[in-house]
């Protein structure tokens, strides 16, 4: 009830709301375009393509957060070449792992869970490090706070799970709660940082909700995802293959964008949160 009165005192400010006046009607024809042709989305092109937009954005808000932190020129090389390397190479080695068919379970327990371990593994090793460094806090505090939540209105292409389902090509167990959640976390990402622009109490704390809310989409896809996929976590054996089965290029969501985006998350909690204890 707390976060619902939020989010409404918040959007009904003109500017936040007026966002969404172009982006649902995009976003409703986005999803009837792949529904009618589904070989745009299971060419892999525009997953690869929305990945490799945001990858320029984030280098791009990244160079400008290091000019305005006080850093000396050498050390924003070295944190810019230190991130962007490693965040390329995780891509690069998610895709191809996803392409050449490395996540695929094809109904059997392997004893190295590959696909789990594409979604845990990053998160474990990059959250301590990216909420402790203190060089990440340093850019972050000189970064707009609303930068990081406007980055994730990609996530209105997780409507592709709707159009899958709506062509029987996805269980609607998973493919509705996880693709209406992401949409709705992208088509809300720019009313979100609007509203935090403002400046305003509301406007910082419809943030923090934006991003529980997002966070939250995530732990229910990935459950529904586990339990719908072949394996020994299965519980719901769909009619259709689920997303777990590690198809490609359907597998790139969990393998890459769900943990990215998770780190996304965190890095704009620890930015709201360490600015309202300041």
């Amino acid at each position: 009830m707390a976060s619902t009165s939020i989010t409404a005192d918040v959007f009904t400010q003109r500017p936040a709301w007026r966002s969404l006046r172009w982006t649902v009607p995009l976003t409703v024809l986005w999803v009837g375009l792949i529904y009618w042709l589904p070989v745009i989305p299971t060419s892999g092109v525009p997953t690869t393509a929305h990945q490799l937009m945001a990858h320029g954005l984030i280098a791009l808000g990244l160079w400008l957060g290091l000019e305005r932190a006080d850093l000396t020129p050498d050390q924003r090389r070295a944190i810019w070449l230190t991130i962007m390397i490693t965040d390329t190479l995780w891509f690069a080695l998610a895709w191809s792992c996803a392409i050449n068919g490395m996540f695929r379970t094809d109904g059997s327990t392997s004893s190295v869970p590959m696909l789990p371990l594409a979604i845990f593994l990053p998160i474990i090793i990059g959250a301590p490090l990216l909420l402790l460094s203190k060089r990440v806090g340093q850019v972050l505090a000189a970064t707009p706070a609303s930068w990081l939540i406007a980055l994730q209105f990609y996530r209105v292409f997780g409507s592709w799970a709707l159009a899958a389902w709506l062509r029987g090509a996805l269980p609607g167990v998973f493919a509705l709660p996880a693709g209406t959640g992401d949409v709705l976390t992208g088509l809300f990402a720019l009313p979100a940082a609007l509203a935090l622009a403002s400046g305003t109490d509301q406007g910082r704390r419809a943030a923090i909700a934006w991003n529980i809310f997002g966070l939250a989409d995530f732990v229910v896809a990935i459950a529904l995802g586990m339990v719908t996929s072949p394996g020994r976590f299965q519980l719901i054996v769909p009619s259709v293959q689920s997303i777990g089965a590690g198809a490609y290029p359907d597998v790139l969501t969990p393998a890459f964008v769900v943990p990215a985006s998770v780190l996304l998350h965190a890095l704009s909690l620890r930015q709201l949160l360490g600015r309202r204890a300041r």
